[in-house]
């Protein structure tokens, strides 16, 4: 059987063209909520794989630059920048200074996100505007200026969740804003055909983040740690290894999937 070969890159008069990074070059990843929970160990695992990062953030500088810093301790290289994903401007700028300090992108990771649990009935209409604005717009946001920057041989990972899956009360408004990342998140990998970049979902079960504890009291944190076959909550750095596979070459055969790293829930 013949195998045919690989659709070349894009001309340099396609609309669509991104440099290629010189044999060699180091790869350079943009992480967005780059300064707590998943967001931040993300930056510090692809920095242990070699890349330059971008670790943007949304007002939290102290936690942003403290990532940084201990990326430049273990000898990698990064840089704190603030930026709101739902504004276009400013995450234009945030991919801006990739390219100015480090060349390009390889790789975009959309860790940014907001959550609200309440029921439907009880749901405030202005934390549902705000919670699409971050989780919706900013995904729009960000996956637009990656389709546009993001080099060959490249990446670009959103952020699901498995409660779509589980349907719990409380959980409406959230879901239905990943549920939209997820739209998103297959067709964007279908409309990159010929680029070679890979999009991907990672939708993580529940995690030992401030985002997840927040408001919840000890029986409701153990009552979900028990619902995974390993009996324990994940934690950041388990979802930051997904996120390294997906950036990396031994990941770059995975391409338009929903990856659930939730330790087994159904």
């Amino acid at each position: 059987m013949t195998v045919p070969a690989p659709t070349p890159s894009p001309s340099a008069d396609s609309p669509h063209d991104v440099a290629l990074p010189p044999r060699g070059e180091q790869r350079v990843a943009v992480v967005t909520g780059g300064s707590r929970g998943i967001g931040r160990r993300t930056v510090l695992r692809l920095a242990e794989d070699g890349f330059a990062v971008v670790a943007g953030y949304a007002g939290n500088r102290e936690l942003a630059e403290d990532a940084v810093a201990e990326v430049a301790a273990a000898g990698g290289r990064a840089v704190a920048v603030r930026a709101d994903v739902a504004d276009e401007r400013a995450v234009a700028e945030l991919f801006g200074t990739a390219e100015a300090e480090y060349g390009g992108v390889d790789v975009v990771v959309n860790a940014a996100g907001r959550m609200v649990t309440t029921t439907v009935a009880e749901l405030d209409l202005d934390d549902l505007d705000e919670l699409h604005r971050t989780n919706i717009r900013g995904t729009f946001v960000v996956a637009r200026q990656a389709a546009r920057t993001v080099r060959a041989g490249g990446a670009v990972i959103t952020f699901s969740t498995s409660a779509i899956g589980l349907a719990m009360p409380g959980y409406g408004a959230y879901n239905a804003s990943k549920g939209a990342v997820e739209a998103l998140t297959l067709v964007l990998a279908r409309e990159l055909r010929g680029r070679d970049v890979t999009v991907n979902a990672v939708a993580p079960g529940p995690t030992a983040t401030d985002l997840f504890l927040d408001g919840k009291d000890e029986a409701t944190v153990a009552r979900l740690a028990a619902q995974p076959p390993l009996e324990r909550l994940g934690t950041p750095e388990d979802i930051a290894e997904v996120v390294a596979f997906l950036a990396g070459p031994a990941g770059h055969w995975v391409n338009g999937q929903v990856l659930r790293a939730n330790g087994g829930i159904v």
